[in-house]
């Protein structure tokens, strides 16, 4: 299990850049020659109204499908992938709001899930025996390194209240080097102080290097945790700025088309 990611050099290229990208579904332009990038240490928002594209950009970074045009480009050299394992093997892992957790396995489990370490010698090569204290001593150890405070790695994920799951789902990656996450509702159906933790946990990746995507359809919480947000309307780009030059108000009237702003 791998540490923290590492920041970028400065002048390093994105660790993920989308130039251009486009997809169709029959008669239905999905997503239209979009473009942005994430570098390492920051958090980007992705934003839009139902139907805007917003999954069908994930799903084509994570290698669900591939763009009918454009690139994605890891690292500044053009990523090719036909599937979310070959996006994994790149370092891009996605956390679906469904989460994808085992919840009769407890976090250690679910942390190794088809990594699982096995025992030395014969126990291990021919039985398949699992060595579990190994994989809870190194759960905990990562955990701590991500200042993330939660129980016991015995405890079976179906006792964990949402946003613990939620911080789960979201560190297992992390844990395992991947250095690009995207993060799809990562905030639905959490409560106030739940909410609070899983943003204060995404805010503190900046500090292992990861690139974050965060999409959600909640404008605070994005004004509150990313750095650049990208708007989607239609299918198009029609906002790529910091986060610090713009307002839920201006959000709100870029993506009803009230104010057109040209995307950076």
């Amino acid at each position: 299990m791998n540490g923290s990611a590492g920041t970028a050099s400065a002048g390093s290229p994105p660790l993920l850049e989308a130039r251009n990208i486009s997809k169709q579904f029959g008669a239905v332009q999905a997503v239209k020659d979009v473009s942005f990038a994430i570098h390492a240490g920051e958090v980007l928002g992705l934003i839009g109204d139902n139907g805007a594209g917003k999954s069908t950009i994930v799903n084509m970074i994570a290698g669900t499908y591939p763009p009918d045009t454009g690139q994605i480009l890891v690292d500044g050299e053009e990523a090719s992938y036909e599937s979310p394992a070959q996006a994994r093997e790149r370092g891009i892992e996605t956390v679906y709001q469904f989460l994808n957790l085992i919840l009769p396995l407890n976090i250690s489990e679910n942390v190794y899930l088809h990594r699982e370490t096995r025992l030395p010698g014969l126990r291990g090569r021919l039985l398949g025996w699992i060595d579990t204290g190994r994989m809870r001593r190194e759960v905990a150890e990562g955990l701590e390194r991500l200042d993330l405070h939660l129980p016991d790695p015995r405890i079976k994920v179906a006792n964990l209240s949402g946003g613990d799951r939620q911080l789960v789902a979201i560190a297992r990656p992390v844990l395992w080097g991947s250095r690009i996450v995207i993060l799809d509702e990562p905030f639905a159906n959490l409560g106030v102080h739940e909410t609070e933790v899983v943003l204060s946990f995404v805010e503190g990746l900046r500090e292992h290097g990861v690139a974050v995507m965060v999409v959600s359809h909640n404008m605070q919480h994005v004004l509150r945790v990313t750095d650049r947000i990208v708007a989607l309307r239609l299918g198009e780009k029609v906002l790529d700025t910091a986060t610090s030059d713009t307002s839920g108000d201006e959000l709100v009237e870029v993506l009803t088309g009230e104010t057109v702003r040209i995307p950076q």
